[in-house]
C-alpha cells in the first residue's frame, strides 16, 4: 500500500465502489428516520436511503457527526496496515461537528503523523479533494505535503446545486414555513452554494430549466479541471451531463456523476442537480 493513506466521510458523498477503487477509507456520519438510526456504507446504501426517504408518510431524516471513535478506528486501521502517515478530509467544520471528532482521534495517536484538512466544503467538494489526495499518496508524495496541497487547492473548488424545492431547506429549519410556501407558489427554484464552508444562496431561478440553465453558466464560468455531477433521484442528469461537458470543454473521463448520499440528501431533497468543480489550477 501507499506510505500515506487518505481517509474522508461520508458527507464527501463518495461511493463505497470507487473509494475503494482509490483507496480511501470512508468515516460514516449517522442518518436517523425517526428512531432507527443508520451509518452510510456500513448498514444503509444510497438508493435504500432514498427509497425511505421518499416514501409516503416517511419520518424526516436527521443527520449527526461521525464520531471519534470511528475515525481513531480509521487511523489505527490505516497504521496497522503499514501507513506511515494519515491525511484526513472533512466536510466543513462550520456544516458538522465531524472535523472535531475527526481532531479528537487524531490527539488520541499523539506519536503518529495526522493531518486533519477542513475542506470548507461538502459532499464531491471534499470527495474530490479526497480523490486528489490519493492520486498524490499513489506517487509517492509524503503525508505532510498531500496536506499542504489539499489545504492550498480547497480554494479552487466550487459547488453549485440547484433545489427543487424549498421544503427541504423548510423542514431543516433553514427557512420559515411562509418562505417556502411562497416560493412554492411562484415555482421559485433555489440555487445554492458553499462560501467559506457555509451553504449561501446562489441565486434564485422561476423556473426548472432556467435553474439549470443558470447552473451551467456558474459552474462553467472559469476554466475546470474536474468535475463531479451530483443528483438527487434526477431523471435528466444525463442531459445535464451532456450539456455540462459540451459547455465546460472537459472530457467525459474528467467529469463524474454521483448519486448524492445519505449524509447530505436529507439537506437537499429529490430533484435536485448541480456539481461540484475544480478550478484548473
Amino acid at each position: 500500500m501507499s506510505h500515506v493513506a487518505i481517509v474522508t466521510d461520508s458527507a464527501s458523498d463518495l461511493p463505497p465502489d470507487v473509494a475503494r477503487a482509490a483507496s480511501i477509507a470512508v468515516v460514516p456520519l449517522v442518518v436517523s428516520f425517526g428512531p432507527e438510526s443508520f451509518r452510510p456504507g456500513v448498514n444503509l446504501t444510497t438508493d435504500e436511503f432514498w427509497r425511505r426517504m421518499t416514501a409516503p408518510d416517511a419520518p424526516f431524516p436527521t443527520t449527526a457527526a461521525a464520531a471519534p471513535g470511528d475515525f481513531l478506528n480509521a487511523f489505527r486501521e490505516a497504521f496497522d496496515a503499514g501507513a506511515e502517515s494519515v491525511v484526513c478530509v472533512t466536510v466543513s467544520g462550520d456544516l458538522s461537528g465531524t472535523l472535531k471528532a475527526a481532531l479528537v482521534a487524531r490527539d488520541q495517536l499523539p506519536d503518529r503523523d495526522i493531518h486533519v484538512v477542513d475542506s470548507r466544503t461538502a459532499s464531491m467538494g471534499h470527495g474530490m479533494l479526497a480523490q486528489i489526495a490519493a492520486e498524490l499518496a499513489a506517487e509517492g508524495v509524503s503525508g505532510p505535503e498531500i496536506a499542504r496541497v489539499i489545504e492550498h487547492r480547497k480554494a479552487d473548488v466550487t459547488l453549485f446545486v440547484a433545489l427543487d424545492t424549498l421544503e427541504y431547506l423548510k423542514r431543516g429549519g433553514r427557512i420559515s414555513g411562509a418562505r417556502a410556501a411562497i416560493g412554492t407558489m411562484l415555482n421559485v427554484k433555489p440555487i445554492i452554494t458553499v462560501v467559506d464552508g457555509v451553504v449561501e444562496n446562489a441565486d434564485r431561478v422561476r423556473s426548472r430549466p432556467k435553474a439549470r440553465e443558470r447552473v451551467l453558466e456558474l459552474l462553467t464560468a472559469k476554466p475546470l479541471e474536474r468535475a463531479s455531477l451530483l443528483h438527487t433521484t434526477n431523471a435528466d442528469v444525463e442531459e445535464f451531463r451532456a450539456r455540462f461537458i459540451e459547455r465546460s470543454g472537459l472530457p467525459a473521463s474528467r467529469v463524474q456523476t454521483m448519486l448524492v448520499g445519505p449524509s447530505v440528501g436529507p439537506h437537499l431533497g429529490p430533484g435536485c442537480v448541480g456539481a461540484t468543480v475544480i478550478v484548473r489550477h
